[in-house]
């Protein structure tokens, strides 16, 4: 099908999607042809995983391709058919980590090993502002009626905020479920970059289990570098989130594991179909979906690949670094106006 032919069929739905404004340089029009692994990719998981955040979308942007990807398509020709790829960033430019849904075990009340607090959001934080830092929040004995639970190790109170999401297991065996809620305003400062920046590891050697055991052979310096992050999430309990699905993304909807993806919304929107390809030890080829993003995710070609829950999945994005393209599926109209610089 032509791009005349496929702007036509997107004028009869009406598409059209408020997108951030991106600078043209850093977008570039190409076919699905040129797309390597497209041909072979599972679309109709991805065509799933794009149905889940359709409802939450602008109706007045999405409502023509989300009505009629509720009608079971075949999925290959729905992309192909209402969708211009855009390649953002360059060819090779990409830069793709990974992130996943955290479990530790915890307690309701403080009590020893039990002495990292999970904060629900203060009433007096107010979103957008800076706020008390980390080291602030740690040494104030106020902040702790605002604790959902207790976390037994500082690490692991670091990456569940770093994730965003997280199951946290109770003694009893209740497992609450946790959803990112508001941060407190200050700059995200990556502890495994420090320990980079410092010498201690090189890149390819840190990781989340890397990291603890460092930080209890050296509690004091562990836990300066750990509060040297002003960073700070506050979470919220997912009361009646089922168990199999995935955390809530930035749309406030379950991610699904392999298929979500978090970006940086000034430059990719969210919703929006998105191919990823690597380079890496194992080469990726996928559609997925931007249903997230991160505060470290910033950038016209940065992605955040959801790997799932558990350790299985940790282990999985904790080794996610790779080099790659990022195209990104737009309604064609819209497509062809910011490709003209509109």
């Amino acid at each position: 099908m032509t791009r005349a032919q496929r702007a036509a069929a997107g004028a009869v739905f009406g598409i059209m999607l408020a997108l951030p404004a991106v600078p043209s340089p850093f977008l570039e029009e190409i076919s699905f042809d040129s797309l390597d692994g497209w041909e072979s990719a599972d679309h109709g998981a991805a065509l799933e995983t794009f149905r889940k955040t359709c409802s939450d979308l602008d109706p007045d942007v999405w409502a023509g391709v989300c009505a009629y990807a509720t009608t079971d398509p075949p999925p290959r020709p729905f992309f192909e058919l209402f969708f211009q790829p855009v390649r953002v960033g360059g060819p090779g430019q990409a830069l793709y980590t990974g992130y996943y849904e955290p479990e530790y075990r915890a307690a309701r009340e403080r009590e020893e090993p039990y002495e990292y607090p999970v904060h629900k959001t203060p009433e007096d934080l107010e979103r957008g502002e800076a706020w008390l830092t980390r080291a602030e929040i740690a040494e104030s004995e106020e902040l702790d009626d605002y604790a959902i639970a207790w976390l037994r190790d500082p690490v692991d109170h670091y990456f569940l905020q770093m994730q965003g999401s997280g199951r946290l297991r109770l003694e009893d065996g209740e497992v609450l479920r946790l959803g990112y809620d508001a941060r407190n305003g200050h700059p995200f400062r990556p502890v495994p970059a420090e320990i980079v920046r410092r010498g201690i590891y090189e890149r390819h050697e840190v990781s989340e289990a890397v990291i603890r055991n460092w930080v209890r052979r050296n509690p004091e310096m562990g836990m300066e570098i750990l509060l040297d992050d002003p960073s700070y999430i506050f979470f919220r309990v997912l009361e009646d989130e089922p168990s199999e699905n995935g955390p809530r993304g930035a749309l406030n909807r379950s991610l699904t594991a392999d298929y979500s993806l978090a970006i940086d919304p000034g430059f990719v929107p969210l919703g929006a179909p998105v191919w990823v390809a690597t380079e890496g030890p194992a080469p990726l080829r996928r559609l997925m979906v931007a249903q997230d993003t991160g505060g470290a995710i910033k950038g016209p070609a940065r992605g955040d690949i959801f790997f799932g829950t558990g350790a299985e999945a940790g282990m999985r994005a904790s080794h996610m670094r790779d080099r790659g393209d990022m195209v990104m599926l737009l309604p064609i109209d819209r497509a062809h106006v910011m490709l003209d610089g509109g």
